[in-house]
Order: structure tokens, then C-alpha cells, then sequence
């Protein structure tokens, strides 16, 4: 996955989690979201970095 790809899907993220927090779809916050999902970031890097290898 290059930089250009990683940098637009997190951008995606960012913003659609913004979109739903203010549509009400969720009622947290982003530092409770992030203290709670950081995995899921090691994982992405994790299959990002297999999907490049080959």
C-alpha cells in the first residue's frame, strides 16, 4: 500500500467519524474511540505491510 493510498483511507476514516458523530450515530469521543480501536491501526499497518511484501 503506498503513502499516498494509507494517507487517503485515513483521511476517510477521520471524516466519516466525524459524519456519524455528528449525525448522533455514535456518542463518544475521539480520544475514547482511539483508546478502545488502536488495534485495529497495528493490524492495518500489519496486513498493509504482507500486501506490499508481495
Amino acid at each position: 500500500m503506498g503513502s499516498n493510498a494509507f494517507a487517503a483511507l485515513v483521511l476517510i476514516v477521520v471524516g466519516l467519524f466525524f459524519l456519524a458523530r455528528n449525525l448522533g450515530w455514535i456518542d463518544t469521543g475521539l480520544g475514547a474511540l482511539l483508546a478502545t480501536w488502536w488495534p485495529v491501526g497495528l493490524v492495518a499497518v500489519g496486513i498493509g505491510m504482507l500486501l506490499k511484501r508481495k
